[in-house]
């Protein structure tokens, strides 16, 4: 970026420069790239043809994601590759998967500023993994083309990588709470139910949903999202919490499973493997135990090694 055009370049012109150098670590050479990345098809905007005088086609970011897609799976294979050294394919799969998940890079792009300048109609992005990570894939797509592969090696390796990212504890740590309840529900023959507690909106018109889990008919804690997979996951970690850190919280679960005489086993592991069924469709379990989420101090080899184990595991419900 020349300094001497920077200088005459309209503020807001200048603002964008300055935040996306602040992103990635450059400063972009064609700006257009990247302002198409961070333009939601919501906006409903279109191409100008000077010469017709003429509105083209819709311009959205969906083509950039889908190449921002492929560069992050290059990238961060690439990565992982090269840092577990001779493990297998399964778990160099499993890792990378972890690391470029959708909700990864929601949380990526809401904590490094990305959702702050997306162009949006009608509602406020800065809470949608989604749209948070679809804007991260395009961005990433937009400086392939505007600075090349290495560019977006080291924009991961450099900015991402280890100031917002540990790949090893991601490589073993379980992020679907939700999924890890219902493990946790089944192994215990405890009845698991989410019941939506309130739906409402916020000052932009998005909608806001607040869930509670029931465990055997004891309502527990709730968790509050923009969609209900959100609010479900929220609460269900609130839970998995207060089962890990309150052993009287868990035995009233486990002693109204004791004393329930309407429902049979049989009942209950059918209406538990109908809620697995659903949350596999919605997201891909991982094989981890309850217990796999305490907060112990494990060795950089002895977390590599349970991720391993973790990708090669057989369970029932997968």
């Amino acid at each position: 970026m020349n300094s001497i055009r920077f200088l005459f370049l309209p503020r807001k012109e200048k603002e964008l420069y300055a935040a996306l150098y602040k992103i990635l670590g450059v400063w972009p050479r064609k700006i257009q790239y990247y302002k198409v990345a961070l333009m939601h098809k919501s906006l409903g905007h279109r191409d100008f043809n000077p010469k017709t005088k003429r509105l083209g086609k819709k311009v959205s970011n969906e083509r950039l994601e889908f190449l921002g897609d492929a560069i992050l799976d290059a990238v961060v294979g690439d990565l992982v590759y090269r840092r577990y050294t001779g493990k297998p394919e399964g778990f160099l799969t499993n890792t990378r998967s972890k690391l470029v998940q959708r909700e990864t890079l929601g949380r990526l792009a809401q904590q490094m500023g990305i959702t702050k300048l997306i162009m949006a109609s009608g509602r406020s992005v800065q809470h949608n993994s989604y749209i948070g990570g679809n804007a991260f894939e395009a961005l990433v797509g937009a400086l392939y083309l505007d600075r090349g592969y290495d560019a977006c090696m080291t924009f991961w390796n450099k900015r991402v990588m280890g100031k917002y990212l540990n790949a090893d504890k991601i490589a073993y740590k379980e992020m679907n709470f939700k999924s890890k309840l219902l493990e946790w529900s089944q192994k215990n023959k405890v009845q698991l139910e989410y019941r939506m507690v309130s739906q409402s909106q916020d000052e932009n018109g998005s909608p806001i949903f607040v869930y509670v889990v029931v465990l055997n008919g004891v309502v527990c804690l709730n968790g509050e999202g923009y969609s209900k997979k959100e609010a479900q996951q929220m609460a269900s970690e609130k839970t998995i919490n207060k089962l890990k850190a309150d052993k009287t919280f868990a035995d009233k679960i486990l002693v109204v499973q004791s004393e329930q005489s309407e429902e049979t086993e049989k009942e209950v592991e059918i209406k538990t493997e109908s809620s697995l069924k659903v949350i596999a469709a919605e997201q891909e379990i991982d094989e981890l135990s309850l217990d796999d989420l305490s907060a112990k101090e494990l060795s950089r080899e002895e977390i590599i090694a349970a991720a391993e184990a973790a990708a090669y595991s057989e369970k029932e419900f997968v």
